[in-house]
């Protein structure tokens, strides 16, 4: 069974972290649509989630996308984050799991702030993470490189 201190509380997420814990209230849902990647067209789908310190849109890709219901109590698991337009955002792709909660695990619609996290950075712009980033070779400076 998971530890209490892995689980994260939506306001401490910052942009650009790996391996996200959160129980959460699935808030709002958004319908399944395909878009396209780099790495050809991908299934995604959105929702607003929240607990007791604020509340975050999150991208579920691949298998995730649709799997929650407006209302759900739900875990999750090795997400990462992203920022977009100054906000913080979190992912869950095919390296992540969802699992539901019994309802009284986390707090009602009507206790989730409105408080989003805030990017960092100072143009509030950052590129975005895909769920196939791990293990795909990335950029590997030539040996002469000072970077």
């Amino acid at each position: 069974m998971e530890q209490e201190g892995n689980v994260r509380k939506i306001s401490s997420l910052r942009e650009g972290e790996d391996n996200v814990n959160v129980k959460v209230r699935v808030l709002k849902t958004m319908d399944t649509k395909v878009v396209e990647t780099r790495r050809g067209p991908r299934t995604i789908s959105e929702a607003v989630v929240g607990d007791e310190t604020g509340r975050i849109k999150m991208t579920l890709w691949g298998k995730h996308a649709g799997s929650l219901r407006e209302g759900q109590a739900v875990e999750v698991s090795g997400a990462w984050t992203t920022s977009y337009r100054g906000e913080v955002q979190l992912n869950v792709g095919f390296r992540g799991e969802i699992k539901e909660l019994d309802d009284d695990e986390v707090v009602s619609e009507s206790e989730v702030p409105d408080e989003v996290p805030k990017a960092q950075s100072p143009s509030g712009f950052r590129r975005q993470r895909t769920p196939y980033r791990r293990g795909s070779g990335g950029f590997r400076p030539n040996r002469g490189s000072r970077f």
